[in-house]
């Protein structure tokens, strides 16, 4: 179940996927497959090689890209997740999130 993010916000990160652009969207989730996690962040973009390509350098496998709806992308979850949007320096998506 997600939450917490407004309209805009996805509508803005599905445009952004679909012109091919590294695109991050973090929002509350709760799911019971992933117990102790609150949130992920949705790593899209529509050119999958790229999408791809960005992945390897934090050891995301391809077999783990979720091409549900038309707007592929890696989940991150967890210290994973902090970590890459540290990288990223998207500290705006953690702080908005944190506990």
């Amino acid at each position: 179940m997600a939450f917490g993010l407004k309209r805009h916000e996805l509508v803005a990160w599905k445009e952004a996927v679909s012109r091919g652009e590294i695109a991050f969207l973090t929002h509350y989730w709760l799911d019971d497959r992933f117990p102790g996690c609150k949130t992920v962040t949705k790593v899209g973009c529509a050119d999958v090689e790229r999408l791809i390509k960005w992945g390897k350098q934090y050891g995301l496998k391809p077999e783990w890209i979720d091409y549900k709806e038309a707007y592929p992308h890696f989940d991150l979850f967890g210290k994973h997740q902090e970590a890459i949007l540290r990288k990223e320096n998207m500290l705006n998506h953690l702080q908005r999130f944190a506990n």
